[in-house]
């Protein structure tokens, strides 16, 4: 619609406006605004309307001028533009339809404006990229490539967009300064590096958009796949010189003994033997030398309270690993570890459903066997827990098929009942005092 007429066009009439709202006429105003909004808002081309009632036809009729007597009609826009200018409307398709309201949309206009922002942050990139190092590095056109294809960078709006990219741009030349002076320290703290080049240290924090971007160029120049997980991404950090935060995370531990020589794993050793609790952390598990006899059984538990009650008790030796709720980076390492020296695995956790899909997690990546997690020992534990008149927790939420032992899941449904690992302690702190794998070495578990 031209700006004249949406200025000039005086309002219809009260009869006018009574006609043009009556119901017959509702599907034909839905049907021309999509079409119009298609078209630049001009009226061209038909639409179809099918399936009409007596209603529909009657109004239909009267609007245009002409009989509507079968269940379909096809109307031309510039014919109906023509005839409500002509009739006591006094005014043309697109004016009507949003004195009906709301107002019309133009999409085309709409889309162009948005190609036009996206082909502004494409060249605001590739301005940036020839002013630094990246600019002779021979993977910066297809990180480029894919960024655009992508569509994620496309969907921000364009301020967004533009920062994110260029900071991309400016952390990726930090860290590949081709043969200029490399920028100082040659090594970054991953923090230290976003704080550089994003004004926050939390920049290039996991999960975020421009750190996704940023690994994507990492894995292009090392010649690597993208990471697919939380400890692919930290070594691709690493390929790059820069530390991710590697102290804040710990992964809780009790009675561990590696046998390596160093004062880490010695110190391990001490703690496990006057029943301390050790919370290890990435930068030290990196440092450790996890040797183990093959075939070393590790518990594994999910609830901290039952590393603090084994070492409460101070009985058995038995190696035990908390996840700490659902299993982070730092606990998925020190399992990895132990997996890849020989160790294999038992775990117990939470009877409720997100219990039971991270026990399912455990047994896909480590083998791990149940460890008092069957259906007898979940009916053992509600029934006691009855007995004793301990208050009921319901089981909410989505079920998760045990796959260990498909009795379990129906039993669980069944009862209704949560039960949290602490429920079970004094059985899990048995096992830990009487379950100890003996070498015929005499050497010391793990």
């Amino acid at each position: 619609m031209t700006g004249p007429e949406r200025a000039d066009a005086r309002p219809p009439d009260a009869d006018a406006l009574a006609f043009l709202t009556r119901p017959g006429l509702t599907r034909l105003w839905t049907a021309a605004r999509t079409r119009l909004e298609r078209n630049g808002l001009q009226p061209a081309g038909t639409i179809r309307l099918e399936h009409l009632d007596a209603q529909e036809r009657e109004a239909l009729s009267l609007l245009l001028a002409r009989p509507i007597t079968g269940p379909t009609a096809t109307i031309r826009l510039p014919d109906l533009d023509t005839r409500l200018r002509a009739s006591a409307v006094g005014r043309g398709l697109t004016s009507t339809l949003e004195e009906l309201g709301p107002l019309l949309t133009d999409r085309r206009a709409v889309r162009d404006a948005a190609t036009a922002e996206r082909a502004r942050v494409w060249s605001a990139a590739q301005a940036e990229v020839e002013v630094t190092s990246l600019s002779a590095q021979a993977w910066t056109a297809q990180w480029l490539e894919e960024i655009r294809r992508g569509g994620t960078l496309a969907r921000q709006d364009r301020h967004t967009a533009t920062t994110v990219v260029t900071q991309a741009i400016h952390t990726l030349a930090t860290l590949f300064p081709g043969t200029g002076p490399r920028p100082t320290p040659a090594t970054w703290g991953r923090g230290e590096l976003a704080t550089r080049t994003t004004g926050s240290a939390h920049g290039l924090d996991d999960g975020t958009l421009l750190s996704r971007l940023v690994l994507r160029g990492i894995a292009l120049a090392r010649g690597v796949e993208s990471p697919a997980d939380a400890p692919a991404r930290r070594a691709l950090w690493r390929m790059a010189s820069v530390t991710p935060d590697e102290v804040s995370s710990t992964v809780l531990t009790y009675g561990l003994r590696p046998t390596g020589g160093t004062w880490r794993e010695r110190a391990l050793r001490e703690r496990a033997d006057h029943h301390m609790e050790t919370h290890l952390t990435l930068r030290e598990l990196r440092a450790l030398r996890l040797e183990v006899q093959p075939g070393t059984r590790v518990h594994v538990c999910e609830n901290p309270r039952v590393v603090e009650a084994a070492a409460d008790t101070g009985g058995g030796t038995a190696p035990l690993i908390c996840t700490s709720g659902s299993a982070t980076t730092v606990v998925l390492t020190l399992l990895d570890a132990l997996a890849a020296a020989g160790c294999t695995f038992v775990y117990h956790g939470d009877f409720d459903w997100p219990g039971i899909a991270l026990a399912n997690r455990i047994r896909h990546r480590y083998g791990a066997e149940p460890w008092r997690m069957r259906a007898a020992d979940y009916e053992y534990l509600a029934t006691r827990a009855q007995l004793h008149g301990t208050p009921q927790i319901p089981l909410t939420g989505t079920p998760a098929d045990a796959e260990w032992d498909p009795e379990l899941t129906p039993a669980m449904a069944a009862l209704g009942i949560a039960l949290h690992e602490e429920a079970a302690l004094d059985l899990l702190l048995e096992d830990l005092g009487t379950s100890v794998r003996t070498h015929p070495s005499g050497d010391s578990p793990c």
